[in-house]
């Protein structure tokens, strides 16, 4: 069953001028097509200006559609009346974490969503904690996130999410400021959501080492779906990917250079350094 679906989704940005007079229309999204089912993790891929944070945004009722329509948990997000109800089944992680943390001390930030939501306080707490644990968080509870790492202030960002009991959570480019080592945690921590708890995840991102464990992967430019298709299958189309100006894992560049001399035993679209040398190494016992 689909948890998020849109339906020939087109978006304009327009921008008027002093008088109110419309001064340009900029179409960020045409006629998307997606659907994603409950429990999956999918990423949607593109360079700036793909359209791809605009779509996010639509999935959070933050937009609405200039034509066409999105659901979510079979619920319009276009109608006022479904907002509320969408932001808890779909909640949503920005990429700059300072701009959603608003609390003093962690504990606290991560229970301002429950709170909100009229829980009663022995089940913001219960729910802190768990949030907390899920994150790897619980020790720094007492912290102030204005100390913390960027990598553990997404953390908290995303536990702030998941104490609402979300059944989505759209990743809005989480990891676009931190350094590799805030990267990698946050990944581990969209992963460990999905496969532990059972969370639909949507990550956005222009990083393509980032999308290796999704189950599909959707290629956006231009406003548009590009290519759809699993990891392997997207890194199989180096060319294609290239022609959109997106940059491909040196492993993947690689695998693929090293199969055009002859390696034939490499599969296309290898994603990881250990499948690589997984590969290497059936081809030396094989010559």
């Amino acid at each position: 069953m689909s948890i998020v679906e849109t339906h020939n989704l087109s978006f304009d940005y327009i921008r008027r001028d002093e008088e109110g007079n419309v001064s340009s229309i900029n179409r960020a999204l045409n006629d998307v097509e997606l659907a994603v089912e409950k429990g999956e993790f999918i990423a949607i891929l593109g360079g700036n200006g793909s359209g791809k944070s605009t779509l996010a945004k639509h999935i959070n009722a933050i937009l609405y559609p200039t034509e066409g329509y999105v659901m979510v948990d079979g619920k319009k997000t276009s109608e006022e009346e479904n907002i509320l109800s969408i932001r808890q089944k779909a909640g949503m992680v920005f990429q700059n974490p300072d701009n959603q943390i608003i609390g003093s001390i962690v504990e606290e930030d991560v229970g301002f969503g429950p709170e909100n939501m009229g829980v009663e306080t022995k089940g913001i707490w219960e729910r802190v904690e768990e949030s907390l644990k899920t994150l790897g968080m619980w020790e720094y509870r007492k912290h102030s996130p204005m100390r913390l790492s960027g990598g553990q202030k997404q953390r908290v960002a995303i536990a702030g999410v998941v104490a609402m009991h979300p059944e989505c959570i759209i990743m809005d480019e989480p990891t676009a400021m931190l350094d590799p080592a805030g990267r990698k945690d946050v990944i581990r921590a969209a992963r460990a959501l999905n496969d532990v708890e059972h969370i639909t995840i949507i990550l956005i991102t222009h990083y393509m080492e980032e999308v290796i464990y999704a189950n599909r992967v959707f290629v956006m430019e231009k406003g548009e779906i590009r290519m759809t298709g699993t990891p392997r299958e997207i890194f199989s189309r180096l060319e294609e990917l290239e022609e959109l100006r997106l940059t491909v894992p040196q492993t993947t560049k690689l695998a693929a250079e090293l199969k055009k001399r002859g390696l034939k035993e490499i599969p296309d679209g290898i994603l990881t350094d250990e499948e690589l040398i997984q590969s290497l190494c059936r081809s030396y016992l094989t010559m």
